[in-house]
């Protein structure tokens, strides 16, 4: 049953964004920053009721007195701002539900996400009891309507037991004492629900606390219009000899009100209580997901960073909380900003539009992180760009044009695309070969950006390798393949004034070929070193290539660096880990930008190495093959 009512209510809220989005535009979307409208809300509440507060005295004769003054006297200022305030604050309860409704509806309440559910229905509720406090001070009948019924709600409680009415809510009892216990109250409670508002959000990373500017200058005018059209005017004064009959009810804050006096006063406490305590075990109640039970390791390319992933916590989530720059947006699946490529494991993924992630995107391996869940360990890769780059993912059959070996255990396969037919890409970039399954296998470019109709890829084989396998083994020149790129954000970052370190280890070289070419066509004369390491020197292929870019171009150097030399090998070069030979090289790298692409023990032992010497974090580009997950051979 309530995966019934959870499919209907996200079925609602996807119709609801995807109108917004024809109307909007993904990117302004009011119904993707609920939250964040909250806060904004909040912050215009805040404001406007602190220019009230000034004009408001508390005192028997002069509450209301003041009020109309205040809204009547200066309509043009006191007026509007009263009518601000009382719109706003409904905005901020209706958007509050919406917000909280849609956590629901999409099942991201469980696990990870349990401490901001539960400290929401907190802010929830410290939200109505300000705004109910609120409806007190203009001491007007619907004010009188509201502490009457409040303090016998509130006597229906066997701790109270009918005191408050006896003693407080009377005539005589009816003081300056009061208006100023009111007042303190309603700026006492929301102190606590700005505390409580930052509680909710500080174990969201990089949470959003405002709407993009578009929506928040629209809001305000939204206010202000409605303000002038309709503005908040208080009812007639209280009168404690008489009981008011016709009063113009806040329905958003006071919904449960009239209840008071229509059932028992102690059944609606019980309902109420009985409601919170559901919405507050909401996560742990069944259906639960059972796959999300353990914590599951991320690796994020470019620089195969690592992560944990928490029980139902998105990969985006994820990736922010440790410090990973994922790019991101809307977080709600509206606008495409975090769409990456999956490279290994298993995610699952719901609540996102068809135009950010289309079917044909979703075969390809593409994912939309901040709607993704790891239900396995993960690898993945995201662009920086993605949202305007995502669509440009095409799909070929191509021909094997040439299969030239360049050394011992690494082919060379040349792909020829239909005639007539290019494929764009950047340095660094790679493309995925599609197998019969629908299994992938990833191969870099090895050529400088440009359009192509010939793609040369370089093959290591794997031991066991589906694919290497049958390149080695049986493939041969007019074979048909299915091809589908270009991918990839492992680029050049230009322009800068570093020197620059390229790391290749075995055919991490095809990348770091592809990079060194772009260096060369953009007329880079800064220092540029290339450091290629392998087992043994007939693990080195094409070297002729980097020793003629030694002769033709000053600034660059080639060191290749063998970490198992053999006696018969006759090695008279550098041996070693080929990042020891860097570090050796460069005590201080504090100035200098690395690219490094090889192996994921490589990668893993270099990157901290290169950091710890004085390499900034931010200035080391990294990207590793995993073998046993996707044969990638870059």
């Amino acid at each position: 049953m309530l995966k019934r009512i959870r499919s209907s209510m996200q079925w609602l809220f996807l119709r609801m964004e995807a109108v917004g989005n024809r109307v909007f535009g993904d990117r302004l979307n009011p119904m993707y920053y609920l939250g964040a409208t909250s806060y904004w809300m909040f912050w215009i509440v805040v404001v406007s009721g602190l220019y009230v507060y000034v004009f408001y005295e508390t005192s028997v004769d002069s509450t209301y007195a003041s009020m109309e003054a205040l809204t009547h006297g200066q309509w043009f200022a006191g007026g509007i701002m009263r009518s601000v305030h009382r719109y706003a604050s409904d905005a901020m309860v209706l958007t509050m539900l919406l917000h909280l409704t849609r956590h629901f509806a999409f099942d991201r309440y469980r696990g990870f996400r349990a401490f901001s559910w539960v400290s929401g229905v907190v802010v929830l509720w410290l939200v109505y009891a300000s705004g109910v406090n609120g409806f007190m001070l203009p001491w007007d009948q619907l004010a009188q309507f509201v502490v009457v019924a409040t303090a016998e709600w509130l006597d229906a409680l066997p701790v109270f037991n009918g005191l408050l009415m006896r003693n407080f809510i009377t005539p005589e009892a009816i003081s300056d004492r009061l208006f100023s216990l009111l007042s303190f109250l309603h700026i006492g409670i929301p102190l606590v629900v700005m505390l409580a508002l930052w509680i909710h959000t500080q174990r969201v990373p990089r949470a959003s606390q405002m709407p993009p500017r578009p929506i928040a200058i629209a809001l305000v005018a939204m206010l202000l219009a409605l303000s002038l059209v309709r503005p908040v005017v208080s009812q007639a004064p209280a009168d404690f000899a008489a009981s008011p009959t016709t009063l113009s009810i806040d329905w958003f804050y006071l919904l449960v009100y009239p209840l008071i006096y229509s059932w028992d006063p102690l059944k609606l406490w019980i309902a109420c209580a009985a409601i919170t305590l559901l919405m507050i075990a909401l996560p742990w109640l069944p259906p639960a997901r059972t796959r999300h039970g353990e914590i599951r390791q991320m690796t994020v390319h470019p620089g195969r960073q690592l992560a944990p992933a928490r029980p139902g916590e998105t990969l985006l989530d994820a990736g922010l909380r440790a410090g990973i720059p994922l790019p991101f947006e809307c977080r709600s699946g509206g606008c495409g900003v975090c769409k990456g490529t999956l490279i290994g494991g298993e995610v699952e993924m719901s609540g996102y539009q068809a135009n950010a992630l289309s079917e044909d995107e979703r075969r390809a391996g593409r994912i939309l992180t901040c709607c993704a869940t790891a239900v396995t360990d993960v690898e993945f890769e995201y662009e920086e760009n993605a949202a305007a780059r995502g669509t440009e993912i095409g799909t070929w059959t191509v021909r094997v044009e040439r299969l030239e070996r360049l050394a011992h255990d690494v082919m060379l396969v040349a792909l020829r695309l239909p005639e007539g037919e290019r494929i764009a890409f950047d340095a660094g970039q790679y493309l995925n070969v599609i197998l019969d399954d629908g299994a992938r296998r990833s191969y870099s470019f090895t050529e400088r950006a440009g359009s192509t109709g010939l793609i040369e890829l370089h093959v290591r084989r794997m031991p066991g390798g589906r694919f290497t396998g049958m390149v080695f083994e049986s493939m041969k020149v007019g074979d048909s393949l299915q091809i589908e790129g270009p991918i990839g954000s492992f680029l050049l970052r230009e322009p800068s004034n570093k020197p620059l370190i390229f790391v290749a280890g075995a055919t991490g070289f095809a990348p770091v070929k592809s990079l060194l070419e772009e260096c060369f066509h953009l007329g880079i004369e800064r220092p540029l070193y290339l450091y290629w390491g392998v087992r043994r020197p007939r693990d080195l292929y094409l070297t002729e290539l980097p020793e003629r870019w030694t002769r033709q171009y000053p600034n660059f150097k080639f060191v290749p660096v063998i970490s198992e030399p053999a006696d018969d090998d006759d090695w008279q070069g550098r041996s070693g880990l080929v990042h020891e030979a860097i570090l050796a090289d460069f005590p201080d790298l504090s100035g200098f930008s690395v690219y490094a692409c090889g192996s994921v023990r490589m990668v893993d032992a270099a990157r901290p190495a290169f950091v710890a010497q004085g390499l900034s974090e931010d200035a080391c580009f990294s990207d590793a093959f995993v073998p046993a997950l996707r044969e990638r051979l870059a």
